[in-house]
C-alpha cells in the first residue's frame, strides 16, 4: 500500500478514536456541570442565561475560556441581596450557548445580549465585563447606548495591543481543516494544562480553593467550545480595532475599571490605562497592586458594591476607593 494512503488511514483512525473519546468526555463533563440557567430563543440560536433577582438590571459578560459560573462563584453571592436583577449569559459557543453565525465578531455578541436584555427588561443595564468580556461590554455600550446605564470593566481588553498574545493551540484550533481534529484532542491534555496555568492567571493573588471545579473549566475542552474559544481569540485583535477609535467620540456613560497591577495576561498599560487617558472624565480607574487578572475574586465585595451603587444611579469617584 502506498505510504500516503497508509498515513491517510492512520489519520482517519486517530480522528475517529479522538471523536469517540471526546464524546465520552463531553457526556461526563456535562453530567458533572449541567446548565444553571434557562434558554433564551434568538433568531441566531439559543442563549443560555442565568436570570436571577428582582430590581435594577445588571448584565454580566464573562471572559475567554469561561462560562456563567465565573460570576456565579464570585460576584453573585455579593450581589444577590442588593435588589438587582442579574442577567448572566454564556457567551456564544461557551458554556451552553449556541455558537451563532459570525459570533467571532464583537458586534454580533453584543447584539445577542441586547436582544436578550430587551426580552427581560425595559430598563437600561449596568454592563459588567471581565477580560474578553470587557471588549464585548464596551461594544454593547457603543452600539446600544439606550440600553446602557453604566459600565464596569474587570481586567479588560480595550485596545489593539500590537503583536503577539495568541497561543499556538488557539491558532491551530481555529484553522479551517486541521482545527476540527485538533479540537478533538483537546480533552486529552487541556484540563490538566488549564489547571497548571491558574497560578499565573491569579498571581500575585492566590488561586481560590476548588476554583477549576467550581468554574467547570472542563466545559471548555468539549471540542465545539474549544474551537469557538479559539475563533474568539484569533479574531479579537482585528475586532477590537473596529471599535477602539470610537470610545472618545461615542462612549458617554460612566465607566469604572478595576485593573490588577500584576496582570500578566492583559497588560494594564495597553488597555485600562489607555482607556483612562482617552476618556479622563468618564473613566474611574481603580488600580489594585495586590491583584492580577482575576481581581473579582478577592475584591468581590468592593466590585459588587460599585455595581450596586451604579445600578441605583449613585455617583462613583476614585476617592471612594482610596484608603
Amino acid at each position: 500500500m502506498h505510504p500516503l494512503r497508509v498515513a491517510g488511514f492512520l489519520l482517519a483512525a486517530l480522528t475517529l478514536s479522538s471523536c469517540v473519546s471526546s464524546a465520552m468526555y463531553t457526556s461526563r463533563v456535562e453530567t458533572r456541570h449541567p446548565p444553571e440557567g434557562e434558554f433564551v430563543s434568538l433568531e441566531t440560536g439559543q442563549l443560555h442565561l442565568v436570570d436571577q433577582g428582582d430590581g435594577a438590571p445588571v448584565l454580566m459578560i464573562h471572559g475567554a475560556s469561561a462560562n456563567v459560573r465565573e460570576f456565579m462563584i464570585t460576584l453573585v453571592p455579593e450581589l444577590q441581596d442588593n435588589q438587582l436583577r442579574l442577567l448572566i449569559p454564556d457567551r456564544p459557543g461557551h458554556g451552553y450557548s449556541d455558537r451563532f453565525e459570525d459570533a467571532d465578531q464583537l458586534g454580533e455578541q453584543a447584539s445577542a445580549f441586547a436582544n436578550a436584555v430587551r426580552q427581560r427588561t425595559d430598563e437600561p443595564v449596568v454592563v459588567v465585563g471581565h477580560s474578553f468580556g470587557g471588549a464585548v461590554a464596551l461594544r454593547f455600550a457603543l452600539d446600544y447606548p439606550e440600553l446602557t446605564r453604566s459600565v464596569v470593566l474587570i481586567a479588560p481588553v480595550t485596545h489593539d495591543w500590537g503583536s503577539g498574545g495568541i497561543t499556538w493551540y488557539n491558532q491551530a484550533a481555529a484553522l479551517p481543516v486541521i482545527g476540527y481534529p485538533f479540537s478533538h484532542i483537546a480533552p486529552l491534555v487541556g484540563p490538566s494544562a488549564a489547571r497548571s496555568s491558574l497560578t499565573n492567571l491569579f498571581a500575585p493573588a492566590p488561586v481560590p480553593d476548588d476554583y477549576a471545579e467550581r468554574l467547570g473549566v472542563d466545559l471548555l475542552f468539549r471540542p465545539p467550545n474549544f474551537r469557538a474559544n479559539a475563533h474568539d481569540m484569533v479574531s479579537l485583535q482585528s475586532e477590537i480595532q473596529k471599535q477602539d477609535d470610537r470610545y472618545a467620540g461615542e462612549l458617554a456613560v460612566k465607566v469604572v475599571v478595576f485593573s490588577g497591577s500584576g496582570d500578566t495576561v492583559i497588560k494594564p498599560a495597553l488597555h485600562a490605562a489607555r482607556l483612562k487617558r482617552e476618556l479622563p472624565d468618564n473613566v474611574v480607574l481603580v488600580k489594585l497592586d495586590d491583584e492580577g487578572h482575576m481581581p473579582h475574586h478577592q475584591k468581590a465585595p468592593m466590585i459588587a458594591d460599585t455595581i450596586s451603587r451604579l445600578a441605583r444611579g449613585e455617583s462613583v469617584q476614585l476617592s471612594d476607593f482610596e484608603t
